[in-house]
């Protein structure tokens, strides 16, 4: 496996260049204005004062720009190391399964009720490996969408019930842990209603997810003082630093390490919300919840008239 890069060399490194840099130019220049103003000739030691100056600035900025790109790449890289960590678990962790209930189901004769329940884990390993896939397409097609203009609406009352009761049934949950409140029959977005199902849906994955092995999650649907849409998603689970929110939605991230973590993902769910919610002109944000612990996602999308 790919060691991952640090991003200390690189940061050390600009900031002794910078420094090297502006000792040099503030010396340079000293020493030229000292020359100028003890010469007969100071317009021409002037003029190359400037044309230096304006050399030096421009080398400066080069090496500011440089470090900026340095360690967004390795940021990124880092990123991509713990995708590929991500799924390849994903992807081993169900194979392996599949691969042991089939070879016991086949090497020896089993109950009737322990079939039944080996039948369960492999449809379960199926249902993992299936939204594995899913998350995959899903973030494939975004990245290649084009936002668009049209018609298209999405009544919230006809798609929150489906994506609780995909989602509880997903987990293992009772149905009640993911509460509802009233959704106004008039609760339309601008959308597409496979994008909406979507976003909700890797919400509410999520907090349930994190919310394991009591979840609870509350979904609350109103409008803003702007007249759009809001829709609100708070857990009960243990939150996320005030330091990690502003990066939870770019693409690969996941909190922790993905060799010592056990709750499964891609690090691809949250990119999948951000880069809808703004296909669809809308915004989303990520706050604690109060009284702590837990998160609350709040997404704001335009009303359907």
């Amino acid at each position: 496996m790919e060691p991952r890069r640090s991003l200390g060399w690189p940061i050390l490194l600009g900031v002794v260049l910078i420094a090297s840099i502006i000792a040099l130019a503030v010396g340079w220049v000293l020493v030229s204005i000292v020359a100028a103003l003890g010469s007969r000739n100071a317009p021409f030691y002037w003029a190359i004062l400037a044309v230096g100056v304006a050399l030096l600035v421009v080398v400066l900025a080069g090496v500011i720009v440089y470090l900026a790109l340095t360690l967004k790449a390795i940021a990124l890289s880092q990123r991509q190391s713990n995708f590929i960590d991500s799924v390849t678990h994903e992807l081993k962790s169900p194979l392996a399964s599949l691969k042991l209930s089939l070879q016991t189901l086949a090497r020896r004769a089993v109950p009737a009720e322990q079939q039944a329940d080996f039948h369960r884990i492999m449809l379960q390993d199926v249902e993992r490996l299936d939204t594995l896939i899913d998350h995959l397409l899903d973030a494939a097609k975004t990245l290649q969408r084009q936002p668009r203009d049209g018609g298209d609406v999405a009544r919230l009352d006809a798609v929150i019930p489906g994506i609780r009761a995909a989602v509880a049934q997903r987990h293992g949950v009772p149905i009640e842990a993911i509460q509802v409140g009233d959704i106004p029959a008039e609760a339309a977005v601008v959308g597409r209603a496979a994008d909406v199902e979507i976003v909700l849906r890797n919400l509410l994955d999520n907090a349930v997810k994190y919310s394991l092995p009591t979840p609870k999650v509350e979904v609350t649907v109103g409008r803003t003082a702007a007249g759009r849409i809001r829709i609100t998603v708070a857990d009960h689970g243990p939150g996320i630093p005030l330091a990690m929110r502003p990066l939870v939605f770019r693409r690969f991230v996941r909190l922790g390490s993905e060799l010592e973590r056990s709750t499964p993902g891609t690090g691809l769910g949250l990119f999948l919300v951000k880069s809808l919610v703004r296909q669809m002109r809308g915004r989303v944000s990520v706050r604690g919840r109060q009284p702590p612990p837990g998160a609350v996602f709040e997404v704001e999308l335009p009303a359907a008239p």
